[in-house]
C-alpha cells in the first residue's frame, strides 16, 4: 500500500530528482520503505517560478468556485483514509488509529477553510466627505512556502495549505524529508479535485537547502513554518531580508498547573493519554506537571501506574497505544535527558529506557522531583517524558510556568473558578486548556507568544495571515 511517490511540480509527479535518491525508513522496523526522488536547487527554482503562474490562475478563480474545489478535495481525502493513514503510520510511526484521526482532521481543516474562504470579507468605512467612498478589500498575499515538520505530517501541513488556498494563494509545500508521502497524498487529492496544476507543488530533500532557496526565491511572498525556535529565528531572519510575511509556530514546553482541588480521577487518565499521544512528539504536549503538595504523591503514583499500562509497539498493530519515535536521534535525545535527570537526583518512577534494538522505541517515562536544573526542564523533551514538580502554591506554579522563554500551550486543572481566573490572567501562553488537553480545532487560532513564535494557524486568524488589506479611497 506504500505508493511510489514523486516530487510534484506543475501537477506532474516526477520519479527523478536532481539531488539523487531519498530513502524512507520505517521507524518501527528500520526497514526501507521506498527510494524517492530528492529535489535539488533546480526543482526549487522551477517550483517557485511555477507558483507565480499558479497564483495568477488560482487567485482569479472566485471564492465560491475555490470553495467547491477544496470541499471536493476534502471528500476525496475521506474516501482515501485507509490508504493515507497506512502510509502515515509507516513513515511516521504513530498508531494506525491516531493516523486515521489525523487524516480525518486534516480533511476537516480543508473543508472548514473552504467555507471560511467565502467569508473573507472586506469592509466599508464612512467617508469624511459626502462624495467620498472608502473600502477595504482582502487580497491574497501571493505564492506561499509551507514548511512543515514530521510529527503531524497531515495536520501540520494542512494548517498551511488549507488557509493559503482558501485565500487564493498558490503553495510550494516542503514536508519533512522523513515524512514526505503524506503531503504527496494531500496534493494528489487537491489536483484530482480540480486545483490548477500550477497552484501546488510538493518538493523534499535537504531540508536546510530547500528551505533557504525557497525563502530567498523572489516569487515567494509568504513563509509559514512549524519548527523549533532555533530554526524559526533563522527562517524569520531570511524572510525579513525580503520583507516577506511569516507565520511561525515554534517550540513549546507546556506547563500543567495542578491545583489541590483538581479531580484526580479525571486528570490522571487524561494526562497519560495526552502526554504519550504520538510518543510525546506534540508541540503542545503536556510536559511540566506543576502539582500542589496536597495531591502531589497521588498524582505521581497515578501517572506512573497509567504510564506502565501503555502498550508500546508497531503502529500497524491494532492494540498498540504508543508507537516508536519518528527518528533515532529523537529517541537518543530522550534517553540522554533521562540519564541527566537520574544523575541530578530526580526519581524515574515509570519507564526510563529505550526498548529493544530494532526501531526507535522508548518506554513512556515519568520523572518525579523534577527541578529546574534538569536538562529536560529547560529544553523541550519532544518525546514520551513527563516531568512532575512539587509546588507549594499556585503562585509558585505560575512562577515556574513562566520561567521558560516559550509560551505555546499551557494547562490548568482546578475546580475553583478563582484559581482558574488567576492562572488565565497570569500565565504566558498563546493557548490555555482548562481541565482538558485538547487544543487543535479548525475554527480556533493556534499559536504562541515569546519564543514560541507569532501569528496563528487555524480560525479566522489563520485565514487572514494569507491576505493583505487594500484600501480603495474614491471620490464619487
Amino acid at each position: 500500500m506504500f505508493p511510489i511517490a514523486g516530487l510534484i511540480i506543475g501537477g506532474v509527479s516526477r520519479a527523478v530528482g536532481s539531488a539523487g535518491v531519498l530513502e524512507l525508513t520505517n521507524p518501527a522496523t528500520d526497514e526501507v520503505l521506498a527510494a524517492l526522488p530528492k529535489a535539488g536547487l533546480s526543482e526549487v527554482t522551477e517550483a517557485a517560478q511555477i507558483s507565480l503562474q499558479g497564483f495568477a490562475e488560482w487567485s482569479a478563480v472566485s471564492p465560491y468556485e475555490r470553495s467547491k474545489i477544496l470541499r471536493r478535495a476534502a471528500d476525496l481525502m475521506r474516501v482515501r483514509t485507509e490508504v493515507a493513514a497506512h502510509c502515515l503510520t509507516l513513515e511516521q510511526g504513530k498508531p494506525i488509529a491516531q493516523a486515521r484521526l489525523e487524516w480525518a482532521g486534516a480533511a476537516d481543516l480543508l473543508e472548514w477553510f473552504a467555507e471560511e474562504g467565502r467569508r473573507s470579507y472586506g469592509r466599508i468605512i464612512p467617508g469624511r466627505l459626502a462624495e467620498s467612498e472608502l473600502r477595504v478589500l482582502r487580497k491574497p498575499v501571493g505564492p506561499v512556502a509551507a514548511l512543515a515538520p514530521w510529527n503531524f505530517p497531515a495536520w501540520g501541513m494542512m494548517q498551511k495549505i488549507a488557509p493559503a488556498l482558501a485565500a487564493g494563494c498558490s503553495v510550494v509545500a516542503k514536508p519533512s524529508e522523513v515524512t514526505p508521502v503524506t503531503t504527496w497524498h494531500i496534493a494528489m487529492c487537491l489536483l484530482e479535485a480540480g486545483l490548477p496544476p500550477r497552484a501546488i507543488s510538493v518538493i523534499w530533500g535537504s531540508s536546510s537547502m530547500i528551505s533557504e532557496a525557497l525563502i530567498k526565491s523572489p516569487e515567494i511572498r509568504k513563509v509559514s513554518l512549524t519548527g523549533s525556535t532555533r530554526v524559526g529565528r533563522i527562517v524569520a531572519a531570511m524572510a525579513g531580508e525580503s520583507l516577506k510575511k511569516v507565520t511561525m509556530e515554534l517550540g513549546g514546553h507546556a506547563p500543567v498547573i495542578v491545583a489541590r482541588d483538581a479531580d484526580m480521577a479525571k486528570l490522571i487518565p487524561l494526562a497519560a493519554q495526552w502526554k504519550f499521544r504520538n510518543a510525546g512528539q506534540v508541540c503542545v504536549s503536556p510536559t511540566r506537571f506543576l502539582v500542589e503538595n496536597q495531591v502531589y504523591d497521588a498524582f505521581v503514583d497515578g501517572l506512573a501506574e497509567a504510564a506502565g499500562k501503555i502498550k508500546v509497539g508497531n503502529g500497524m498493530d491494532a492494540d498498540t497505544m504508543m508507537g516508536p519515535l519518528c527518528t533515532r536521534n529523537q529517541r537518543n535525545v530522550i534517553s540522554s535527558m533521562v540519564a541527566d535527570a537520574r544523575a541530578k537526583g530526580a526519581r524515574v518512577v515509570a519507564g526510563g529506557d529505550a526498548i529493544g534494538n530494532v526501531g526507535n522505541f522508548h518506554a513512556p517515562t515519568v520523572v518525579a522531583e523534577a527541578n529546574s536544573d534538569l536538562l529536560a526542564m529547560n529544553d523541550e523533551p519532544f518525546g514520551p517524558l513527563a516531568l512532575v514538580s512539587r509546588v507549594g502554591s499556585i503562585d509558585e506554579a505560575l512562577a515556574e510556568a513562566n520561567r521558560m522563554p516559550v509560551g505555546l500551550a499551557a494547562y490548568a486543572f482546578s475546580s475553583n473558578a478563582h484559581t482558574i481566573a488567576k492562572i488565565s490572567r497570569a500565565v504566558k501562553a498563546g493557548m490555555l486548556g482548562v481541565n482538558h488537553f485538547s487544543m487543535g480545532l479548525p475554527e480556533t487560532p493556534f499559536g504562541g507568544v515569546l519564543d514560541s513564535g507569532f501569528g496563528s494557524e487555524g480560525g479566522i486568524e489563520g485565514l487572514e495571515a494569507y491576505s493583505t488589506p487594500m484600501l480603495i479611497s474614491a471620490m464619487v
